[in-house]
């Protein structure tokens, strides 16, 4: 065979020792090789071998030496084929799921037509923008587990804002067995006492959660991430790096360039302008768009999904899961005298503009400043007073500063008594959490309204002070964050309120044992308002989301209280919600701030909030993009993979090595539950998994895993109730370490380059031989596997052909010789035989492969001529080298994905007749 790389499974010879491939990837010079070692003294060792610095020979397959099963039943040979065939990836032409059902989680179709998505396309490279709750994290799990199975997520980066960061990890270890480790300010520590000066932290673990703010730190990370590259990169809450001069945005199309895989998530997706999506549509693919300005979504349709609660799929699956929200309920408060003298001022003096005898308080460019006070007064008079001393500190005028000074004396002439709205807050939670026991979440816009409102609540309520949490963003850390969702998401804490910025409003899950939200103060943004929502409002949710805001109410003449807007905004919220499962269309605007300035500057104008805000989507571009795109994905359930097995679940295959090979001496089994001390080798690969979970439950002392999936989630229910959020029983899943761990425990069992002998229901002597094609990648474009009697390969599938042999656990092994030499002798008759098989399949398997890679190809040449037909003549020259540039970085990409060299042949057993022993 002529060396073009190693593919995964394929057993090499380096230093005197036999090692098994994992992956295989090009490097300058050569191939770098992570391997298991096979052979007596490197059993169990994981290695890197670099071809231009190691002599690594490929044993071949003309070699391989017959080894007679003495085990009951013919276990280890059956373990092994077994073994193969799981830690062997999945090919690229194969797009259908493997492994949706195999996971701690509903088997929901919409969830899982992410992964359908991504594996059709030349790489996996999608945006995720489904609506919020519906589940983007679960959908992100299902795709890289998929990818893992193709061998395409051995290194894997996730990148979120840093109050999740824990959430994101904890979900897709529980529910996935796919660990992440945390790089937030703990975890870096920890790193940096173990790596030596300098040492890239990105090579210490191979699959690595990080806060974006941490990583957009130039200085100390953009060095490494230039020189790294990933398999699958995940970015989550991606809107916020769309802005071209923005550190996020230079990190996103830096990683964008350094993985295969890349999947953003974001439930906001774009800022309304068209050339905002486009730039995280070209991030997936430089060539998809051609004019950022003008594009359809047939152009772009595999390239991101978006679903709402209202979508058919979504809505006939959901079931129970997630019940249907209730109203947004209005709590009047009408304002005390001391408040009423305040709602005066602002009316009389700031709010009333040219009208005001002397003229407005401020100039043309500060016209919105007086909303900002009004705005403030309707969050609180702490806030009010916190945002006048702002001012004062700044103000030149001394028109203003007079004003200013006035304002600053009635707000601090308001005492704790004289809040209409505390009042009211304290009577709705003594009703929700002193009278029923349940929890409630209070969202404020002010930091000093959540800072004054955790200070006040406990006495007010009489609750102790470790009932009530405050998070806030700016003057906390991300271990400080993480801390105080979780504490909120289990049952047994003492906390009954959490008192929040709008910090918490993107990303994070506060449903899990809360279903009350109270707006103390109203966004003025149909985004923000179901943002924070969506934190109750969410898929797993089992009680009806409620939700309630607090009004300030005025009788002042002319008076701009919260029914000037909140109320109004509340309502068309609710509406939108309803009618069209999502109200971030409704204004055009698309991101809150711009939607809350939009809303000011039509006040100003003499609007009202209903001529301001219709009552449907504004019809734009981005709306019929982001609508559902006919034939984007098929009718029922994604295709499954056909993923050949000898074993009839992981469960059966994990339970008999264990028994066969006596891999846990001393397992305690209750048919259910496993519990063991873990070998040394499985202890030293633990140190991937959460340091959380490891250090909760002493894990690397007792390990307790099981593969009842009831069980399982009746302890990720339970754990909720502890002071943890980590179970302490995990879920084995396919892609759980001990099942990697028992994996290759089997294949190192048999000698170098050895091939069982079994016998079995077969005429004549059988060869099992494994075919494999790879690409410049390492990666298998192509998987055959082939059972070989008298120079011919038989039809059909391998598992068809193992079953018609009768190999499964109902063998005998009488354990009588076999003579092998004259089996090994047709050794090489039966390779010869499967090569002469895979070359003549050679054009149809590149047929397959090919097709979707030429189709690109032709795509790149249109693109490219069409980029220029739309370019401005001045602008020629410098667009065609930056056309010229990305249509040569994408056809390296296409030919680096064909089939390359030779196939690697493998022979994996040979079956014998009754009559061949003696």
């Amino acid at each position: 065979m002529t060396d073009t790389s190693y593919p995964p499974g394929a057993r090499i010879e380096v230093r005197d020792a036999e090692w098994i491939v994992r992956t295989c990837a090009p490097v300058p010079d050569g191939h770098k090789i992570t391997a298991v070692g096979a052979s007596e003294f490197v059993r169990d060792e994981e290695a890197v071998f670099f071809t231009d610095l190691e002599k690594v020979s490929l044993l071949r397959p003309e070699e391989t030496v017959l080894e007679l099963d003495g085990t009951p039943r013919f276990a280890k040979s059956r373990l092994f084929l077994e073994a193969v065939l799981r830690r062997t990836p999945l090919p690229q032409t194969e797009r259908g799921l493997a492994l949706s059902d195999r996971f701690l989680l509903d088997p929901l179709v919409y969830q899982q037509r992410p992964a359908e998505l991504a594996l059709r396309g030349v790489r996996p490279r999608l945006l995720i923008a489904d609506v919020v709750g519906l589940g983007k994290t679960l959908e992100i799990g299902l795709i890289l587990a998929e990818l893992i199975r193709r061998g395409r997520g051995e290194r894997i980066l996730v990148v979120t804002p840093q109050q999740v960061l824990e959430q994101f990890q904890r979900e897709l270890w529980t529910r996935f067995a796919i660990p992440l480790i945390r790089l937030d300010s703990v975890g870096i520590e920890r790193i940096q006492q173990e790596l030596p000066a300098g040492r890239n932290p990105f090579t210490h673990y191979k699959r690595i959660i990080v806060s974006v703010d941490t990583l957009k730190n130039e200085g100390k990370y953009g060095q490494h991430l230039e020189h790294m590259h990933w398999d699958a990169v995940v970015i989550d809450e991606s809107h916020n790096l769309i802005g071209e001069r923005s550190l996020r945005n230079r990190l996103a199309k830096l990683l964008a360039r350094r993985t295969d895989a890349l999947l953003l998530a974001s439930a906001t997706p774009h800022n309304g302008k068209a050339e905002s999506f486009a730039e995280l549509i070209r991030m997936l693919d430089p060539a998809a768009i051609v004019d950022a300005e003008r594009y359809e979504a047939k152009q772009i349709d595999h390239l991101y999904i978006r679903r709402t609660k209202i979508s058919p799929e979504v809505r006939d699956q959901m079931g129970a899961k997630w019940p249907d929200r209730g109203p947004s309920v209005p709590i009047t408060c009408p304002a005390t005298p001391k408040e009423e003298k305040v709602f005066e001022e602002l009316t009389q003096v700031w709010l009333a503009g040219d009208e005001r005898t002397g003229g407005p308080v401020v100039d043309s460019r500060n016209r919105l400043f007086p909303y900002t006070l009004l705005k403030a007064f309707l969050s609180s008079h702490r806030a009010l007073q916190s945002t006048v001393a702002n001012r004062l500190r700044n103000a030149k005028e001394d028109r203003e500063i007079r004003a200013l000074t006035t304002l600053k004396e009635l707000a601090g002439q308001i005492t704790d008594k004289d809040s209409s709205k505390l009042d009211a807050l304290v009577t709705e939670l003594e009703k929700i959490i002193v009278r029923d026991g349940n929890r409630a979440v209070v969202f404020s816009e002010s930091v000093e309204t959540v800072n004054w409102l955790a200070d006040v609540l406990p006495k007010r309520l009489k609750l102790p002070a470790k009932a009530v949490d405050k998070m806030l963003g700016s003057g906390m850390t991300d271990q400080q964050q993480m801390e105080i969702i979780e504490r909120f998401g289990l049952s047994g804490s003492a906390v009954r309120l959490l008192i929040t910025t709008d910090v918490t409003s993107e990303g994070v899950n506060l449903h899990r044992q809360c279903h009350h939200l109270i707006h103390y103060d109203v966004p003025w943004s149909l985004i923000r308002i179901e943002q924070r929502n969506g934190r109750i409002d969410r898929y797993g949710q089992r009680h009806q989301p409620k939700f309630s805001a607090l009004l300030l109410t005025s009788r002042v003449d002319g008076v701009k209280d919260d029914r000037t807007v909140s109320v109004k905004l509340l309502e068309k919220e609710e509406t939108a919600h309803r009618a069209f499962g999502t109200a971030e269309a409704i204004t055009g605007e698309y991101r809150p701030e711009a939607e809350e300035r939009r809303l000011i500057q039509d006040l100003l104008a003499g609007k009202t909030v209903e001529e301001s805000v219709p009552d449907v989507p504004i019809d734009d571009l981005l709306g019929d993009l982001l609508g559902p795109v006919e034939g984007q994905v098929t009718e029922g359930a994604p295709p499954r993979a056909d993923v050949p097995r000898l074993f009839a679940d992981t469960r059966e295959f994990v339970g008999e090595a264990i028994d066969t090979l006596n891999l846990l001496p001393g397992l305690e089994d209750d048919g259910a539950l496993l519990a063991f001390a873990p070998p040394k080798d499985l202890v030293h690969r633990l140190s991937a998994l959460p340091a959380d979970y490891l250090r909760t439950h002493d894990v690397k002392k007792r390990m307790k895993v099981t593969f009842d999936r009831a069980l399982a989630a009746r302890k990720l229910a339970e754990a909720r109730d502890q002071k943890t959020l980590w179970p302490d029983i995990a879920y084995l899943s396919d892609l759980h370490p001990l099942v990697d761990w028992v994996t290759d425990k089997v294949l190192v069992q048999l000698g170098r380059q050895t091939a069982p002998v079994i016998v079995a229901r077969v005429d004549e002597p059988t060869y099992l031989v494994q075919g494999v094609y790879s690409n410049h990648f390492g990666q298998p474009t192509v998987v055959e596997w082939m059972a070989v009697a008298s120079g011919r390969v038989l039809p059909g599938k391998m598992p068809d052909i193992l079953a018609a042999a009768g190999v499964g656990p109902d063998m005998t092994n009488t354990g009588r010789p076999i003579d092998l030499g004259p089996l090994t002798a047709r050794v090489r008759d039966a390779v010869a035989t499967a090569r002469r098989h895979l070359e003549e399949r050679r054009a149809h398997y590149d047929a397959e492969i090919v097709a979707p890679l030429n189709d690109y190809r032709d795509h790149l040449e249109s693109w490219r001529q069409l980029t220029l037909d739309v370019t401005h003549a001045s602008h020629q020259e410098r667009v065609k080298a930056r056309v010229d540039d990305t249509v040569e970085r994408q056809q390296r990409l296409l030919k680096s994905l064909q089939t390359t060299g030779e196939p690697l042949l493998r022979v994996l057993a040979v079956l014998v007749p009754q009559e061949a022993t003696q």
